[in-house]
């Protein structure tokens, strides 16, 4: 899975513009949102989701590995649980969101190290 990142400028504009890309793309969005001007999106083909982008005048895109993993979402302090997973294995956290199966989207230095800490989601 991979993590689209966006400038998105213009808000509303700017996401109608992205989601018609990406739509007309036949690429589906599992996840994301928009913060500090940036839209971020989990998708499961990041070469097409770029290639589309680009191929209509978005031309800032960054496409990363994330690691997506299962979250307690109703246990409290599951959050600080799994952040402390990631501290301990030196794991740089460089964001987090929630997909559309209430997993933890995570946008890290190691993938592979996340995982090896957190377990791949079934």
């Amino acid at each position: 899975m991979f993590d689209v990142e966006i400038p998105a400028p213009d808000g509303a504009t700017s996401l109608l513009r992205i989601g018609n890309t990406l739509g007309a793309a036949g690429v589906g969005l599992e996840g994301g949102g928009m913060w500090s001007g940036a839209a971020h999106y989990l998708v499961s083909d990041g070469e097409v989701a770029v290639k589309a982008l680009r191929d209509n005048g978005f031309h800032e895109v960054a496409v990363t590995p994330v690691a997506v993993v299962e979250l307690g979402a109703d246990v409290p302090g599951a959050l600080a649980g799994m952040m402390g997973e990631l501290v301990d294995a030196g794991v740089v956290l460089h964001g987090q969101y929630s997909d559309h199966d209430n997993r933890k989207v995570l946008l890290v230095d190691d993938v592979d190290a996340a995982y090896d800490v957190l377990g791949k989601p079934v």
